[in-house]
Order: structure tokens, then sequence, then C-alpha cells
């Protein structure tokens, strides 16, 4: 099957040609015809599997016809960073089709989002908050609005943004066509599908395919020897990019530092960091011009890299979905990846429910000549000082393994 059975426009057609795009994923297969003929689609599918494509390849072809220069199509996505490779690939997409679009987000200065907006888009992609700020101040006029996409709808629920969705909906007109997409589909999106949607159509792709092109391996250690594994395993990788999560903005900007201070050239990503950095750090990671981004999960689900080779989870998620979210970051578009993940003895009971989740144990790996018995820092307990000793690992016992990469290359040790 190929993108030309779907009889998108040729000025379309030409910017699929143009990146390279050649058979449509399971995803596009099953989406675009329904799309096209105007139906209400409800998709699960996990990063990776192509489903931006899915909906902005319909976006464009339906709005090839029709007026311009005011809001036909609305995609509301969690974060900036979706949100800017959502308009990348609406820009990539439809470069030849003369259809403007913008996005609109917090965290920068409004003015520019306004001017652009009376000048005249066909396309919106948006976040909750600021989308709401600029419908109350009534510099959003939706009464045209053919197409609704909720992109990353999980997500959206997870930060609490439903309530905001709920209200914008409620702004828009009742006749039009609404797309659901989701990585996973609790309870609250199916309320959400069921309140916004018309008779949709449910789709759903293998989603096991980020994980089946993923390796897993597990690295027990203690906390405080984190960060000297991360050095040892980075310093034995050959890689393309690598793509570390940890749990807190601070951790994410002093690991980068350290990193850097190794040698490595680096990058952080978190939410306290203007958006103009964020932006840098994004497209420097994508260029190649930063080969480890260290992040917190905001990037779990705006970072749309092909080449990431591995994912490293410095610190573990806090639910299996956002494991999965993580890792799906790598082993993209049927390439292979690595994800490693350090774990503490307090981090057992959620390996398990991974474990369960994946259909079998991950393989428990140590790094051959790394020092996993150096003591803690001193503590103060009932006025006397002690040293933190590594614990027993209880749920992970020590298994002798090697190590998983080639030292680098001389070209690599540029880094």
């Amino acid at each position: 099957m190929s993108f030309k059975s779907f009889n998108l426009h040729p000025r379309i057609e030409s910017g699929i040609k143009a990146l390279g795009y050649e058979k449509p994923t399971p995803i596009q297969q099953q989406c675009i015809p329904s799309i096209i003929e105007m139906r209400d689609v409800m998709a699960m599918a996990q990063t990776g599997t192509g489903k931006t494509a899915a909906f902005v390849l319909p976006i464009l072809q339906r709005l090839m016809a029709g007026p311009r220069r005011h809001i036909r199509a609305l995609i509301i996505a969690p974060t900036r960073e979706l949100a800017d490779q959502l308009h990348e690939a609406v820009s990539r997409l439809g470069s030849g089709t003369g259809l403007r679009g913008i996005t609109i987000y917090g965290g920068v200065n409004k003015n520019p989002q306004i001017k652009k907006l009376r000048e005249g888009v066909e396309i919106v992609v948006a976040c909750p908050g600021r989308l709401l700020d600029l419908m109350n101040q009534k510099e959003v006029n939706v009464s045209g609005l053919e197409m609704l996409v909720i992109d990353e709808a999980d997500r959206m629920f997870d930060m609490g943004f439903l309530p905001d969705i709920r209200k914008i909906v409620k702004r828009l007109p009742a006749k039009r066509q609404t797309l659901l997409f989701s990585a996973t589909m609790p309870d609250e999106i199916r309320k959400l599908a069921r309140e916004i949607t018309q008779n949709p159509l449910s789709i759903r792709v293998d989603d096991t395919i980020p994980i089946s092109t993923v390796s897993h391996a597990l690295y027990p250690v203690e906390p405080h020897l984190k960060t000297a594994l991360l050095m040892k395993l980075l310093d034995k990788t050959d890689t393309e990019s690598v793509l570390v999560f940890t749990r807190t903005r601070s951790r994410a900007t002093r690991l980068a530092t350290q990193i850097k201070k190794a040698g490595f050239v680096a990058a952080s990503l978190q939410g306290d960091l203007p958006q103009n950095k964020r932006q840098d750090a994004l497209r420097g990671f994508r260029d190649g011009r930063y080969q480890i981004l260290v992040a917190t999960d905001i990037a779990a689900r705006g970072i749309d890299v092909s080449r990431i080779s591995h994912v490293i989870n410095y610190d573990m998620p806090n639910t299996v979905d956002e494991y999965t979210h993580r890792i799906g970051r790598t082993g993209r578009a049927a390439k292979t990846g690595d994800a490693f993940s350090f774990v503490t003895g307090e981090d057992s009971s959620f390996v398990w429910a991974i474990e369960k989740v994946l259909g079998g144990a991950l393989e428990k790996r140590t790094l051959e000549g790394f020092a996993y018995t150096v003591p803690g820092p001193m503590v103060h307990t009932s006025g006397n000082l002690r040293s933190l000793q590594p614990s027993s690992q209880k749920g992970f016992p020590a298994v002798k393994g090697r190590s998983f990469g080639r030292r680098r290359s001389a070209s690599a040790r540029s880094w």
C-alpha cells in the first residue's frame, strides 16, 4: 500500500514525497480513509507509530477546498514541545498547500500570537491554558471550525487539563469532526470521548510496536552511585544519541551539568527553562549538536527524533504508562533501540508491574569494573555519624553481565 491510494491532493503528495515517506504505517492506513470520510475517530496508538501524519494529512486534504484566513482546524496538545512538533509536521507536510498555521501556548509573549491570529490562519495548534486565555479575550474566533483534534488525551488527563478541554469544547461549533488520539485509554478518556464525539470509529493498532523494537535492561544500583554508573555507561556506549530521564527539574539541570563536565556535549530540558532555551535544547538534540539530552517527563511526548539509540531512566517513572512513553522515544519507525533503567530496592514492585505488562522478566545487568560497594555519604543518626552502606538491593539479585556497548570510537570521543 502506498500514500497514492488515499488520492490526496497533488500538493500534499509533494510534501509527503519531499519528506521521504513511502508506505503508510498501520495507524495511517486505518485512520486516513475514515477521517477523509469525515468520521469521528477515537484512536489508540503508542508513540512512534506515525499517528501525527494520520490526522495531519486528512486535515490538509479537507482544508485544500473552502475558505482561507479563518480557523478551520484546531489541534490541542498537552505540552509546548508537542505543540511545536505538531506545527512543524503541519508546515512540512503542507509546505506546498498555502495553508497557514500557528502555535498558541504560554511561557511566551502572547502579542505575536494575537498578531498572527488577526492576519488569518486556517490551522491552530494550541495548549489549553493559553488557548482559553485568548478565547476569553475574543482573539480566537472558532465560529467556522470544522475539525478538532485532541492529541495525547491521556497526557491531558495526567496533567489535569480535562476541565479546560471541556470548557474549550463547549465554545466550539456542535457540527464538527472530532478526532481523539491517546496512547492509553483509561476510563476518564473514554468518558471524554463519549462527551465530545458522535458515533466515533474506534481504532487501535498494535500497541506493542515501540516496545517490540526496544531492548530492555535493568541496572540495580544504590541511589548515591547512579551518577557514577551513568558516566561509566556513557563512556562505554557507542550511540547515536541518548535521552536520559530524571524525576525532578533540578536533578535534570544538575545532571546535565555533570555530564558536560565529564566531556560530553549535553543539554537539559525541563519546565523551568525559558521557552527559547527549551526550543534550543530540542533543536540541538534533533540536529545532533547535543548527543545527550537530560529531561523530565515533559519531554516524553514532545520529542520526535528517529535516531535516538538509547533511553536511560536515571530515575524510574511513576507509572507503567509513563515508562512506555519514555522508552517509546527509541525504537521508532521500526528501528531498534535500547532502554536502560537504574533501579534501587524501592523500585522492585514497580519493576514487577512493568515485567507483567511486557510479559516476561527483564534482564538485570551489572557493569564490569564498576565499584558497586562504595559507601554512601556520612549521615547523623542519634548523634553519631554513620555511612550509608549499600543495601542488599532486595528484589534485585546481582547478576554478572556483559557491558552493553562498545568503547567509543575516536570520532565519537569528541562528544
